[in-house]
């Protein structure tokens, strides 16, 4: 099991491999000023598509963007 500081080491480094420190930092911020609720805002976005609609969309994004990280199973 992962612990919370893992945890969040790893979150902050997705987020500075894709959108560097500052961007990351950036994120960080604009989550923490808006009390940014990450499930209502995902809840809202998945109400809007139809059924099956998200699932040919994972695997369409999938096939474009093929994983090219450095992500271990931990």
């Amino acid at each position: 099991m992962t612990n919370t500081v893992e945890i969040l080491d790893q979150g902050f480094d997705c987020l500075v491999e894709r959108l560097g420190v500052v961007g990351a930092e950036h994120f960080i911020a604009l989550i923490k000023r808006d009390d940014f609720d990450y499930t209502t805002w995902q809840r809202a976005f998945f109400d809007k598509l139809a059924p099956g609609e998200f699932a040919s969309k994972a695997s369409e994004h999938a096939k474009d963007h093929p994983y090219t990280g450095n992500g271990q199973i931990l």
